[in-house]
């Protein structure tokens, strides 16, 4: 979730909280204040019905409620003086211009006793509560309201203020995206006077500026590893093979001459192996393009097909579709070639290579040794699944290498004796 979205999310909650905590203690102080003026109201009413009842003894006879909203019922001394000014909610029958039949609706009603010419009287005043009601729903309605157009204001200020403040950061992040080191030549940069961007802004680009040097050293490293590994192994090469050519080697000095020179070469091979790792690890093949996979599949088995006819091996390629990634070229033939090798340096004399190519992965099954290899070895530098091999221990090493740097997945598997490798170029 994103990071306004979040600030939505919590702001509209605590909002909440907040209004609904402020409605239920306006709502009972409003509740209060409205029984308070009802009962002021009752008590002056109070005050008048005793006044008339001087004036007019026929009040004191009215004993039923009717649109005058009071009763009064004679009672003696004794019962009189324990009754005191006594405010309750109750209901009572009533029928109002739109109602057919009297229903019952909430009334706040006003219990007292009164004296009057020796005689005391239980008198009960009400006041009809529906308005005071009606106004406490509106209140609630309204607070409703209010809620919901805070919330909208929020994410109109979310959408549009908070946006264009977080502007600076959403660019700058788009920048980090598509950085690479040794080929962006230009730093993330922030147009903002926001001090915390700015102060990122320096944070980054000061790692950056780090990892740039460490970078370059590296690649420097490399070069220079390269040149003065491959020169001397070069001329120690170019040694050999003129020994070699020498008559006047006898044959066990040819035949140690020949070990050393299988020696050098494995040498050399494993040399380029391992600068070739070490560029992948750190980037510097980024060269990318649209690469067909099927083209180069046939151009490798096309040169690989002495190899495979050496050890009479049968090999099919099927191909249900045509299969092009974005790749570095020399990335992708390097991926394809040392699968096809490994197949063929590990199968049998009279095996079988199977390869399937579709939409969106490349499989090669192969037949070998009759068992399972070590799905969590196999792709490790340097190891081998058996001691009879002559190659390096880094071919499927550097196939999974490029795979993590693309994002693509390798997977081993045996089924009906034959190892299977299946790379899927569906980037994860």
């Amino acid at each position: 979730m994103k990071l306004l979205n979040q600030s939505l999310k919590y702001l509209s909650g605590s909002i909440l909280i907040i209004i609904t905590l402020w409605a239920v203690v306006f709502y009972l102080n409003m509740l209060q204040e409205i029984k308070k003026s009802i009962d002021e109201g009752l008590e002056n009413y109070k005050r008048i019905i005793i006044q008339n009842a001087k004036k007019d003894p026929t009040i004191l006879t009215k004993t039923y409620f009717d649109e005058s909203f009071f009763t009064i019922h004679k009672i003696n001394k004794k019962e009189a003086f324990t009754i005191k000014d006594q405010y309750k909610d109750t209901l009572l029958y009533m029928q109002d211009f739109d109602d057919e039949v009297p229903e019952s609706e909430p009334v706040r009603m006003l219990t007292t006793a009164f004296k009057i010419d020796h005689n005391y009287y239980l008198l009960n005043v009400a006041n009809s509560m529906v308005e005071e009601d009606d106004l406490i729903k509106e209140l609630l309605y309204d607070i409703v309201v209010l809620y919901l157009f805070l919330v909208l204001s929020i994410i109109l200020i979310n959408n549009i203020m908070l946006k264009k403040l977080w502007h600076p950061f959403y660019s700058f992040l788009n920048q980090l995206k598509i950085y690479k080191l040794g080929n962006t030549q230009k730093l993330p940069k922030i147009t903002t006077e926001t001090k915390e961007f700015m102060d990122l802004q320096k944070a980054v680009n000061t790692l950056l500026e780090q990892n740039l040097a460490v970078f370059e050293q590296q690649k420097q490293f490399i070069g220079n590893a390269s040149h003065e590994l491959q020169t001397p192994l070069a001329i120690t090469t170019n040694k050999l093979e003129l020994l070699l050519e020498d008559e006047q080697l006898n044959k066990e000095q040819a035949n140690t001459v020949s070990d050393v020179f299988k020696t050098i070469q494995k040498l050399v091979q494993l040399n380029k192996s391992l600068l070739l790792l070490s560029k992948i690890d750190n980037k510097h093949f980024f060269n990318n393009k649209v690469v067909n996979i099927n083209k180069t599949t046939h151009d490798i088995l096309e040169h690989l097909q002495d190899f495979s006819s050496y050890k009479n091996i049968s090999i099919s390629c099927k191909e249900t579709a045509q299969l092009s990634i974005e790749i570095d070229i020399a990335l992708a033939n390097i991926v394809v070639s040392n699968l096809i090798k490994n197949a063929i340096i590990h199968n049998t004399n009279n095996g079988s290579i199977e390869i399937f190519i579709d939409t969106n992965s490349f499989t090669i099954k192969n037949t070998g040794i009759n068992k399972s290899l070590d799905a969590n070895q196999i792709f490790n530098r340097f190891h081998k699944s058996t001691n009879k091999t002559d190659g390096s221990g880094l071919g499927l090493a550097i196939v999974k290498a490029i795979s993590d740097l693309y994002g693509f997945s390798i997977v081993y598997s045996f089924k009906k004796n034959s190892h299977c490798f299946n790379i899927n170029f569906t980037i994860r």
